[in-house]
């Protein structure tokens, strides 16, 4: 791979103008596509394969006219103090209401006023207006959502207190500054690592020219795969940390080359095919465990891991063929006066060693002391993960300052908790000899269990083979009270089903959750063995060694559940919660763990790929297993933390969204890196490595000879590139050995 990877580095670096013409094309034929498109919708959510989905299906088959899908708006009013809903000025207005919005929207499927929908509350001083559309929340247009908003303006004005719950207000999520401050820090972090503003402008014009295609593609084809609209955020995120990442280590590579005093062509091959080789393998790392997200089939979190997936691919052909192109416009300008200056000061015998070597030799002296400070330190970090509750976030976790926070508190104040997560049990009689007698039977056991409040008399569709039963728990949707409610209705229903031949089923948006977060549980010890399965394996192939990939994996558990003990201390207890703009605590949502277990898996490879390639090679051109971890980090260490502070940065600009689930990923991502980078490959790696010496590299000769030999490191490269020509059949078909001779 090395070989073909050199000959591709110096292909584009003589065919640069084509090189670069190609990508500014594919860049321009994306954002054309991404212009011409129609404005992306949220992504259809569904489960498969849970009863909660099988519900949801059977209601869209048999009540067509219930608009399952569509958006829902719940407009709360609360009397003035000693007035009640009921009083006849306070009727009126609200009635007034209910028929504006009917003649306000023809996107509006049904509004039901409090009176005729025994919507108020006992006390009378709360009721609501029920809401259903035609089509979803991010299909809604401006003038429906501003009818929406404006409904309750004169009711304001009367004493009335009015709030707007429900789906129907949601709005696309925004970042906010910080994602703009993020990529400032990036550059910031790139001039003072290169002294050099040509060098620190690649990696950016780079990573923004593959985030641009990888992002376009993704809007232009959202509606036609469904995408959604989170999706080319996470994107975004991903692959502007990735982009940045392997073209700093391209660049890096190059300068060091030009350094040892090689030819600019031959020192953006040699990059190329180092360095390069390196960026193949942890972008595979970030696909692999991108693309296996796919194993928890749940089309929505496939979708997002598959786009992704795609743009770090387009990340790492960028590093490899559009890198060493615009290296080649840039000349020695890449190099300024303070690097070649501080190059060639290092490359001196007498030279003061760097930081790195300084850590390394340390590492060396006390590897037991700082592996089980590493070990320990990230464990006390990662003790509140064993308090995690998932769930899916409602209204109830908005900030107390929405309309949609205040709607859903004063339903649980007039109606009680349970109101704002009613479950939805349909019974499908069509195998029933008595469908409305079996209905009736699941509403009356229903109705006599621990934790329900209230359940509604059957609805029948018009055909008579299926009916909606709607049951109002006790306690608040997320809780443990209403989870073990869903379960008591489910096991009743597979005794009614053995008397009366009728299915009962269950689902609501509580229920939907319920089923959600079970499914991702399930899959996380499949997904963790797939991952890290095939990950071990492409490691074993880089580095020829069986400890190394284990440590590596060991080390990634590890980071992981520090940085999800880190989210739990944050988001669910609240601890520095206004530091990080958390204003509402609660559950963590339940693809979390396992989004963040992709993501983190394949980044965590990158920094070990980087770090331990280079400790690698010096081993295999024959230093001692010590020195080859001081070489390692001589070279290595500045560039990958570099990396790891430019991808911290980067998300933690994501930090900023309104949109809970971005800003959750955000963070996760970001402490995740901090502990992988710093941590787990600056500090336990090298310890590990100092205390198994020549056995981290042992590989049975059986296996050596089974695994495909890709060269990594270079070993092959350097032979052939720098042993003296016998020959004119030079890599390039020329005598140009004795050229690049060291």
């Amino acid at each position: 791979m090395a070989t073909f990877l050199y000959k591709l580095g110096r292909l584009v670096f003589r065919r640069r103008r084509y090189v670069a013409l190609i990508w500014v094309a594919l860049l321009a034929l994306a954002g054309f596509g991404a212009a011409s498109a129609s404005t992306a919708t949220s992504s259809s959510f569904s489960i498969p394969g849970t009863e909660a989905q099988k519900a949801f299906d059977l209601l869209e088959q048999r009540f067509p006219a219930a608009s399952a899908d569509g958006a829902t708006a719940r407009i709360v009013f609360k009397a003035p103090e000693h007035e009640k809903m009921t009083d006849r000025a306070n009727k009126a207005e609200v009635n007034k209401i209910t028929r504006e919005l009917k003649d306000g929207s023809d996107q509006i499927a049904s509004v039901v006023d409090p009176y005729s929908g025994n919507a108020v509350s006992k006390n009378g001083s709360t009721a609501y207006i029920s809401v259903t559309y035609k089509v979803n929340s991010m299909e809604l247009t401006d003038a429906t959502r501003d009818a929406l908003e404006d409904a309750g303006e004169a009711a304001q004005k009367s004493g009335m207190t009015v709030e707007i719950g429900g789906d129907a207000l949601q709005v696309m999520p925004e970042t906010g500054a910080t994602e703009v401050i993020g990529v400032a820090i990036a550059a910031v972090v790139l001039v003072v690592t290169f002294g050099s503003l040509i060098a620190a402008g690649l990696p950016l014009l780079t990573a923004l020219i593959g985030v641009g295609i990888g992002v376009s593609t993704i809007t232009a084809l959202a509606n036609v795969l469904d995408l959604g609209s989170t999706t080319s955020t996470l994107a975004m995120m991903i692959g502007l940390a990735v982009g940045i990442d392997y073209a700093l280590f391209i660049v890096s590579r190059y300068r060091a080359e030009l350094a040892e005093g090689r030819e600019r062509e031959e020192a953006a091959g040699r990059a190329v095919g180092t360095a390069g080789s390196a960026v193949v393998f942890a972008g595979l790392t970030v696909v692999i465990a991108l693309v296996g997200l796919a194993v928890v089939n749940i089309p929505m979190l496939s979708k997002m891991g598959f786009a992704a997936a795609g743009t770090v691919a387009i990340a790492v052909l960028i590093a490899l063929t559009l890198v060493p192109a615009l290296l080649g416009f840039a000349g020695k300008r890449v190099m300024g006066r303070k690097a070649r200056k501080a190059a060639e000061a290092e490359n001196r015998p007498e030279a003061k060693p760097n930081m790195g070597t300084r850590w390394a030799r340390f590492v060396l002296r006390k590897p037991v002391w700082v592996l089980l400070v590493g070990v320990l330190g990230l464990g006390a970090i990662a003790v509140p993960a064993a308090s995690l509750e998932m769930g899916l976030p409602d209204d109830g976790s908005q900030p107390t300052s929405t309309t949609q926070r205040r709607a859903y508190d004063l339903l649980s104040d007039g109606f009680g908790p349970g109101f704002n997560g009613p479950l939805l049990v349909v019974v499908d009689t069509a195998d029933s000899s008595d469908g409305k007698a079996a209905a009736k039977q699941v509403g009356d056991e229903i109705a006599g269990m621990k934790g329900v409040v209230a359940v509604t008399p059957a609805t029948f569709n018009k055909a008579g083979d299926a009916a909606m039963i709607t049951v109002v728990p006790k306690d608040r949707p997320s809780s443990v009270e209403t989870e073990n409610v869903v379960h008591a209705i489910r096991d009743a229903g597979k005794d009614i089903k053995s008397d009366t031949g009728a299915e009962v089923l269950v689902t609501g948006s509580t229920a939907m959750n319920i089923d959600f977060s079970q499914k991702m549980n399930d899959a996380l010890l499949p997904y963790l063995a797939l991952v890290v399965g095939l990950a071990f394996l492409l490691l074993m192939i880089v580095f020829r060694s069986i400890l190394v990939p284990l440590k590596a994996a060991l080390g990634f558990l590890l980071s992981v559940v520090a940085a999800l003990g880190a989210v739990v201390a944050v988001f669910q207890w609240g601890w520095l919660a206004s530091l990080f703009g958390v204003e509402q605590t609660g559950p963590i949502m339940s693809m979390m763990p396992i989004f963040m277990v992709g993501v983190v898996f394949g980044l965590a490879m990158d920094y070990e790929v980087f770090l331990v390639t280079r400790m690698r090679e010096a081993y295999v051109h024959g230093e001692k297993p010590g020195q080859a971890i001081v070489t390692g980090f001589k070279h290595g260490a500045r560039v990958v933390t570099a990396a790891a502070v430019i991808m911290m940065a980067v998300f933690s600009g994501f930090i900023g969204s309104s949109e809970s689930m971005i800003k959750m990923i955000g963070f996760s991502l970001a402490i995740a890196v901090f502990f992988d980078a710093f941590v787990v490959r600056m500090a336990i790696v090298p310890a590990v490595l100092a205390l198994l010496g020549k056995r981290a590299w042992w590989l049975p000769r059986w296996l050596d000879r089974a695994l495909p030999n890709v060269d990594v490191e270079g070993e092959g490269l350097r032979k052939e590139l720098d042993e003296p020509s016998t020959g004119d059949s030079g890599p390039d078909g020329g005598g140009e050995r004795e050229l690049v001779r060291v």
